[in-house]
């Protein structure tokens, strides 16, 4: 299985940025992993060209958890290209497909009141924005540790913390680990991703000694993207920093 990391430019607030989905081929298979936010499959696209694929090549789309991020641009992919399969971890499918509240929206509902009073008028409109997210059906689920047959060669890695039903997945034979969310680099090192809003501090960090127990040569980041050097030490760091 061939590993391609997507570079998706965009601004947001004024401040550039970058998201970093990756495309699984091999024979049988072309499958994106997560796909940014809404209105955000132009910018795809775009990144894929980059890579030599285009969204008509794909197979199927793997959401890593429902983050706005990493759905949002889900339904207008799977409208455009009805063909396509679905994929998510079994407790987050509930989510995705819009049967139960996003937990994202019930974090910040519940933590709306507590906030300054400058901050609530932005923070209504992020609860807007993850109520117009439109819901997907999902054609397949996976569970922990599963080594689907459509990802030959490809374990599914459930990372809990950022949200519970979070996963990641490691490609074994090119020892590369897709972390998603997992991990996140910032100014050379890693980091847990929004720690204060991670839905539980303590399990995220149990997934980065999860993640420091597999032989990774290669680590790529949702934000942040790739890290090739020193993977293991800068692993061994982040834990101390939040075990010490």
């Amino acid at each position: 299985m061939d590993v391609y990391t997507l570079d998706v430019k965009f601004t947001f607030h004024g401040k550039e940025d970058t998201l970093h989905p990756v495309i699984l081929h091999d024979n049988y298979e072309t499958i994106l992993v997560d796909c940014g936010y809404p209105g955000f499959m132009p910018l795809i696209e775009k990144a894929a060209q980059h890579q030599g694929f285009s969204l008509h090549n794909l197979t199927g789309i793997i959401i890593t958890h429902h983050d706005i991020d990493h759905m949002g641009g889900l339904y207008e992919i799977k409208e455009k290209y009805p063909s396509l399969k679905i994929y998510a971890f079994e407790t987050e499918a509930k989510y995705i497909n819009g049967k139960e509240k996003p937990l994202r929206l019930q974090q910040a509902e519940n933590i709306y009141s507590s906030l300054p009073e400058d901050q609530k008028p932005g923070a209504l409109q992020f609860q807007e924005s993850l109520k117009n997210v439109r819901p997907v059906a999902v054609d397949v689920t996976f569970s922990a540790g599963e080594k689907p047959t459509c990802l030959k060669g490809v374990c599914i890695v459930h990372t809990p913390g950022h949200l519970p039903g979070h996963i990641s997945l490691y490609v074994e034979e090119r020892k590369t680990f897709i972390a998603a969310d997992a991990l996140v680099i910032e100014e050379g090192d890693f980091n847990i991703a929004n720690p204060n809003f991670a839905f539980d501090l303590k399990e995220a960090v149990a997934s980065v000694i999860k993640i420091r127990a597999y032989a990774i040569d290669t680590m790529i980041c949702y934000h942040g993207g790739m890290m090739e050097k020193d993977i293991q030490h800068k692993l061994d760091k982040l834990i101390t920093k939040y075990n010490s």
